[in-house]
Formats: C-alpha cells, sequence, structure tokens
C-alpha cells in the first residue's frame, strides 16, 4: 500500500475501533465497508476478522469482569454449527450479497422490545443467537444488530452487554478467519505487515472509546447505537440495491 492509503487505514482502524468500544459494534460495520471499496468480498472479510480480534479482544479485556462467561460459550457453540453448515454448503460471499445482509439489519433495532422475548442468559436462547449470529458473522462479516436482539431483555447494563458481546465476538471472529482462510493468500506481505501494524492502533481506538463508555448513561448509549448503526444500515442497503 501506499504510504496515503496506509495512513487512511490506520485513521480508520482507529476510529472505528473507538466506536465499537463506545458503542460495541457499528464501527466493525464502518471498517467492514471501507475495505470492500479496495478488497474481494472474503478478502475484506478476513481483513477484517483479524483487525476486530484485536479491537474485540482488547475491548473483551479491558472489561473483562463484566463478561458473562456461560453466555459466550453457549452463543460460540451455536456459531461453530452455523460455520460447519456454511463449509458443507459451499457458501463464498460477494459484494452485493454482503451489502444486502448488513443493510436490512438496522431494521431488527427499531422493531419494538416487546414484540421479541429472547433471552441471552437462558441457555436455549443463547445457542440460538449463536447459530443465527454466527452464520450472518460469516455470510456478511457482521451480526452485531442481531446479537443485540438476545441482550435487551437480560437486564444487563451497558457494560455487561458491551463486555459480553466482545468476547462473543472474539471467537466469532476467529472463527470467521478460519472460514475464509485460504483468500488471505490473496494478500501480498506489505498488506499483511500493514494490517499486523494496525492491530495496536485498534487497541487504542478501543481504548479510547473504552473511556467514553464510562461516562454515558444507558439511555444515551442505546439512543445513540441505534441511529448509528440505522444510517450505516442505509448506506449498505443503497450499495447494494444498485449492486443489483
Amino acid at each position: 500500500m501506499t504510504l496515503p492509503l496506509t495512513v487512511a487505514f490506520f485513521a480508520v482502524v482507529f476510529l472505528t475501533s473507538a466506536l465499537s468500544g463506545i458503542f460495541g459494534m457499528a464501527g466493525g460495520l464502518i471498517l467492514l465497508g471501507c475495505l470492500l471499496l479496495a478488497l474481494p468480498a472474503s478478502v475484506a472479510i478476513v481483513v477484517h476478522g483479524v483487525i476486530q480480534l484485536a479491537s474485540n479482544g482488547s475491548r473483551a479485556w479491558l472489561s473483562r469482569q463484566y463478561i458473562a462467561p456461560r453466555i459466550v460459550a453457549l452463543i460460540a457453540s451455536g456459531g461453530a454449527v452455523s460455520a460447519v453448515a456454511l463449509a458443507w454448503l459451499g457458501y463464498h460471499p460477494d459484494v452485493t450479497i454482503v451489502s444486502l445482509l448488513i443493510g436490512v439489519m438496522p431494521v431488527l433495532v427499531w422493531i419494538p422490545r416487546r414484540w421479541f422475548h429472547f433471552d441471552a442468559s437462558r441457555p436455549g436462547h443463547a445457542l440460538a443467537c449463536g447459530v443465527i449470529a454466527g452464520g450472518l458473522t460469516i455470510a456478511a462479516g457482521v451480526s452485531g444488530p442481531t446479537i443485540d436482539l438476545f441482550f435487551i431483555r437480560t437486564g444487563m447494563d451497558r457494560r455487561q452487554i458491551v463486555a459480553t458481546k466482545a468476547a462473543v465476538q472474539v471467537i466469532a471472529h476467529a472463527i470467521k478467519i478460519i472460514f475464509y482462510a485460504g483468500s488471505a493468500l490473496a494478500l501480498s506481505a506489505g498488506q499483511w505487515g500493514a494490517i499486523a501494524l494496525a492491530v495496536p492502533v485498534a487497541f487504542l481506538g478501543t481504548r479510547a472509546g473504552n473511556g467514553v463508555l464510562r461516562r454515558l448513561s444507558n439511555a444515551h448509549f442505546r439512543y445513540w447505537t441505534r441511529w448509528i448503526v440505522t444510517v450505516v444500515g442505509a448506506v449498505y442497503l443503497v450499495q447494494g440495491l444498485m449492486a443489483l
């Protein structure tokens, strides 16, 4: 990559990691969109997975005392089931499919909570969350809004939600990287070098966002999450429809 492009890449990684550090998602949606502008879908998903693995890993570490390990284990198990199923089907993404899938996800954050009775603290629901969100993570690269549906009735506060989701996403991105490992061969040594250097940048961004999260109220957290995800999703939806 050229120097200006590398600098722009680092800036996007920092800002999107900070955004995810605050809201637990949204940053990953934006980062994937930027990567899709320059890379094939499967390659973009791998790079996105590596950066988000670092971002979510640092977020999970910084908030480790708030993680609910049982929920993480159950959701991760469901995600593994989806990975096996998609591998058996020979799934391969393209930009149009990814854009359309992500574009419709924000609809979920506007559906009234009373319509849903999902609760990630219940074993069956956590496993279902893993199957659904795990499948979307591999198929579209992200699944944040879907995971949220299973946390709205848990009674967890914003710190517990962000921490537990971060731990879940660490495992989900690891599975995604393994699923598309063959696509990583399309990247040059120089590109992988830039990605490796972006890992500490993601950590710094997450740390900055975590500081903002501590000062944010639960009401503001939910309000801004909803609007940011909706705007990003609308952009993806328009791109996907134009590509049809």
